[in-house]
């Protein structure tokens, strides 16, 4: 938090604590949206209310439209119902659906009747796709031109149409029917001479299905370097528009749901400070239950090799060290697979190429970790134990690298999240299966019965 937005809360803390309306609203004047929308996520559901009701109309439907959707949902439960039909009007046809998934389906469907015939026409299409796609996403708002107008005619038709698209910079170009057939740049027609059709400056342009997944149309439209990307049907036909800034907002959320599904959690959806406790419990609980499950299996094993662990106490000492390498080994392999698969840079074809490679990798590491761990034990304790560690780390980091790596592709595989596969269970796969190993070595080179 910067000193400027430290300085802006302590000075609203105490004007909304006693209630001094008149002040409040003039210092939220001289705001801009960013450090309301940060102001709003940091107050309690009656405090979020009363400022928003305070603000000006465009500096309110501009910091809501910064809130995550969860929070837009609890905003509109401490709102007033006109309240509520105004800021749901004025919302982008994308906004309005993205919050309709978070609200009741009474609240949601009497908002839509709420709505004037023309928003009601641009947003009720976006909902009868599936929640992850990009359908759900894209933006209705915008201009699309004909291949048979000149640049003069176009540019008229731009700033006559243009007021409440989402975007001009890239206009796509369709036939009568709709069918796209290639995208103009804002800056090829101010740069191009008045008489030249839009058919000779239009490109090839780059496109995504409305029931794709969002996160990759987002990513693909991050990776081309693109202000926008059409969105068409099974037939090309155009439907919408995704804007960078919405591709943006896609990637972040997709990245702050892995991060918490890797920690063996579930994202929050809302900042931390004004989550209730009940909420942060639900959503470590489950992943806790799992992991505590399948962390029986450890027991297992070593309950299965009681009998070496009394022949060899000291076998006992290096347990933590072995299962620990071999889960970072593992989650190290998951993490770098799961951002390649995520950029488009690895397929479920590729699943054999990665095995391989993750093979390669996970011997190199265990050859260098083994080599210094025999070094070690042999220094420490004696030669033939030194040897059961400088194996055992071998072959658990080349499992492991080669689990880790497997794992995301088998998820996408079977259409479920990589991220969920990540972390949390190949590090208990890995502690299962590294104690194994380790057990099975020491009873061969230390002759155990």
């Amino acid at each position: 938090m910067d000193d400027e937005f430290e300085g802006f809360l302590e000075t609203v803390t105490p004007l909304l604590r006693d209630r001094r309306l008149d002040e409040l609203r003039e210092l939220l004047a001289e705001q801009d949206a960013a450090d309301i929308a940060q102001l709003l996520e940091r107050e309690d559901a009656r405090d979020r209310a009363v400022l928003y009701r305070l603000l000006r109309r465009d500096q309110a439907l501009e910091a809501f439209e910064l809130l995550d959707p969860g929070m837009r949902a609890e905003l509109i439960g401490g709102l007033r119902e006109d309240d509520v039909a105004k800021v749901f009007e004025e919302l982008d046809p994308d906004d309005r659906a993205q919050l309709i998934d978070e609200l009741p389906a009474g609240v949601a469907r009497q908002l839509m009747r709420g709505l004037s015939p023309a928003e009601r026409e641009l947003t009720a299409p976006m909902l009868g796709y599936p929640k992850n796609s990009v359908g759900r996403f894209m933006s209705t708002e915008y201009v699309r031109l004909s291949p048979q107008l000149t640049v003069g005619d176009a540019l008229s038709h731009v700033r006559h149409r243009g007021v409440d698209a989402e975007t001009v910079y890239m206009l796509p170009v369709t036939s009568p029917h709709r069918r796209l057939l290639g995208v103009v740049g804002l800056r090829e027609l101010v740069m191009g001479r008045s008489d030249v059709t839009v058919e000779e400056l239009m490109t090839e342009a780059r496109t995504a299905r409305a029931t794709d997944a969002a996160e990759t149309a987002a990513r693909s439209l991050v990776d081309s370097g693109l202000l926008a990307m059409p969105i068409v049907d099974s037939e090309d036909r155009l439907l919408g528009i995704l804007t960078v800034d919405d591709a943006a907002r896609i990637l972040e959320e997709a990245e702050d749901t892995d991060a918490a599904r890797q920690g063996a959690s579930e994202p929050l959806g809302r900042p931390y400070l004004t989550t209730p406790v009940l909420r942060i419990v639900r959503a470590r609980v489950v992943w806790l239950l799992v992991l505590a499950v399948s962390a029986l299996l450890t027991v297992q094993v070593l309950g299965i090799f009681e009998a070496t662990l009394e022949q060899v106490v000291t076998l006992a000492l290096f347990i933590p060290l072995l299962t620990g390498t071999a889960g970072n080994t593992g989650s190290q392999a998951a993490t770098t697979v799961t951002r390649a698969l995520a950029m488009g840079e690895v397929r479920k074809r590729d699943a054999l190429t990665v095995m391989w490679r993750e093979v390669r990798v996970g011997a190199f590491l265990g050859g260098l970790l083994g080599v210094l761990g025999f070094a070690l034990a042999s220094l420490v304790f004696d030669p033939a134990l030194g040897a059961v560690i400088g194996l055992t780390l071998l072959f658990i980091c080349t499992l492991a690298a080669t689990v880790g790596g497997l794992m995301p592709i088998l998820a996408m595989a079977v259409r479920a999240d990589p991220a969920v596969f990540s972390t949390p269970f190949i590090s208990t796969f890995c502690d299962a299966t590294s104690l194994i190993i380790y057990f099975l070595v020491a009873t061969w080179i230390l002759q155990l019965g």
